[in-house]
């Protein structure tokens, strides 16, 4: 899924992992994903399956609405 670059960015991935101090390598191996994968979710330039936002979630002890910016 593609998004218009001048909306806001839909997830907050990459601030989420910085603020833990995790890598996109790091959460790569426990998804078992590629990290050009990762690197492309946390730019927003493609978004992970709301499955797959789960299991981010579990994966960073978080919820899963901390993931995603608001629409309001």
């Amino acid at each position: 899924m593609l998004i218009n670059m001048n909306s806001k960015p839909i997830n907050r991935l990459k601030a989420v992992l910085a603020e833990q101090g995790k890598t996109n390598k790091w959460l790569a191996e426990k998804l078992n994903k590629n990290e050009t994968t990762i690197s492309r979710w946390c730019t927003n330039e493609t978004q992970p399956s709301m499955d797959t936002f789960i299991l981010i979630a579990k994966a960073l002890s978080v919820d899963v609405k901390e993931l995603i910016n608001s629409t309001k």
